[in-house]
């Protein structure tokens, strides 16, 4: 059976074309309606969360701690931001006008964008499904949901959950091989949005798929993002902060320190607080440590193991494939032409690169240049605001990592090769809705000026406009 037989025996088109019938119904467009399908969306979110919990277990070995602060945490929380600000964003702005318009009102209207798009990836897939859909639906779109097939468990919960809640008219959630069916969906249905979480490889793809209907896109990738260290840093704070991120869900976040570059005396002090930590968090045996996760299957496993051998392993590097298991592991004297150099590791290794100068780790950053994040563990202002100011990137911390992200004031994306726009909060509402421009004219003044003939006029524009 080929991709267009398997779509159309599963009737996708049709329940596409449901998708546009609906929405264009209107229904969805009363604040009171979204606010409705929310609060009994959080409802059942709530009465699954024993379910959401085993489901990760069983995808990515995750804890139900940190299930909570990074899948059902963040998106009941994003859940409360619209539910406290839906009314206020949803009303139409009035901003200024200039005078040439006088004496005309100028208003920004919002207005959802139709039917929209979702693919979310399998490492955090709950919260990258869950929360741009929360958007999607709360600023009025029709939905199609797209989640990874490689977390099996957790894409069951959450068909559950949204079967629950929403009638298939109104949101419809897609199983299958992605790379299958999600080409022949972009060319044989027009979206008024895409947004894709994933790859870079992928995200271009789908990218060179809607650009040939004029689909927007949001595109939240990853790349190889830095973490900087200076010999002003507090290195047991640097170090407890790095290792708990970096080994968070094993090593599978895209904000996750990629690599750290470290200057040069304090290398090697800076290796023996991480492996400090790694103790201290995941015991001497990762394996039976309940904080510690697993690779999400078999091919990311032999992808991860064969960039062990890139360098001189300083800690851990023990794997055991039946277990889809690899140690927290930290290396250095790594060759930058080396593979692990060239892509996004992904996984719970992490390479240590001493530099002299600046002006040598940005060098350094400039081979994969504009990463998702940035993190600088510094304790000088200067020095902070340096990296800030000259390496382009989408987000990031002074001494921390990755906790950004959890602060929903700030907009969450990547730039260039990380991504293109940002999400969470109302930067998410902005992402899901059109702003349309609106000018409101009485008749009581009407001006000779506007009007023809202009001969004669061309100071009183050049005042009026200046």
């Amino acid at each position: 059976m080929n991709v267009i037989q398997y779509i159309m025996q599963n009737d996708f088109l049709s329940a596409l074309m449901k998708l546009r019938e609906w929405y264009q119904t209107g229904e969805s467009r009363p604040v009171s309606f979204r606010l409705h399908l929310l609060k009994q969306f959080k409802k059942n979110i709530l009465q699954a969360q024993d379910e959401i919990f085993d489901a990760l277990n069983r995808d990515l070995k995750k804890n139900r701690e940190e299930s909570w602060i990074t899948e059902i945490g963040l998106v009941l929380s994003e859940i409360k931001k619209f539910e406290k600000n839906l009314k206020r964003w949803s009303k139409p702005k009035q901003v200024d006008t200039n005078i040439i318009n006088f004496p005309s009102s100028s208003f920004i209207y919002r207005e959802p964008l139709g039917v929209v798009f979702i693919i979310a990836p399998w490492n955090y897939p709950f919260q990258l499904l869950m929360m741009p859909f929360v958007a999607a639906i709360a600023t009025g779109n029709a939905v199609v949901l797209k989640p990874s097939e490689f977390a099996p468990a957790t894409a069951l919960v959450m068909k559950k959950i949204i079967h629950q809640t929403f009638q298939e008219s109104q949101v419809l959630y897609i199983e299958g091989d992605g790379a299958s069916i999600i080409p022949e969906m972009i060319k044989n249905f027009h979206f008024d949005l895409i947004f894709y979480t994933g790859s870079t490889v992928v995200g271009k793809k789908i990218y060179e798929l809607a650009a040939t209907q004029l689909t927007p896109v949001v595109l939240e990738l990853g790349g190889k993002s830095p973490c900087i260290v200076q010999k002003d840093a507090h290195l047991k704070v640097a170090a407890k902060r790095i290792v708990m991120t970096k080994f968070s869900n094993a090593g599978q976040m895209c904000v996750a320190p990629d690599y750290i570059l470290v200057e040069n005396s304090i290398q090697e002090i800076l290796l023996e607080n991480m492996i400090f930590y790694i103790k201290e968090f995941f015991g001497e045996n990762a394996l039976e440590n309940y904080h510690y996760g697993k690779i999400i299957n078999e091919k990311q496993f032999d992808r991860l193991t064969s960039l062990l051998s890139s360098g001189e392993i300083v800690y851990g590097g023990q794997t055991i494939k039946e277990k889809l298991f690899i140690a927290p592991t930290l290396l250095k004297n790594i060759s930058l032409d080396s593979q692990m150099m060239q892509e996004e590791i992904f996984g719970p290794i992490l390479p240590v690169i001493p530099f002299h100068t600046k002006e040598e780790a940005m060098d350094i950053i400039k081979r994969n240049p504009n990463p998702l994040a940035l993190y600088v563990f510094t304790s000088s202002k200067k020095d902070e605001n340096f990296w800030i100011e000259h390496i382009p990137f989408g987000g990031g911390c002074i001494n921390n990592a990755a906790w950004h992200l959890t602060n929903d004031a700030l907009p969450f994306g990547g730039r260039g090769n990380s991504g293109i726009s940002s999400y969470h909060g109302e930067f998410s509402f902005d992402v899901f809705t059109h702003k349309k421009s609106i000018l409101k004219t009485p008749t009581w003044f009407d001006p000779k000026i506007k009007y023809p003939p202009f001969q004669g006029k061309l100071k009183w524009f050049k005042k009026l406009l200046s």
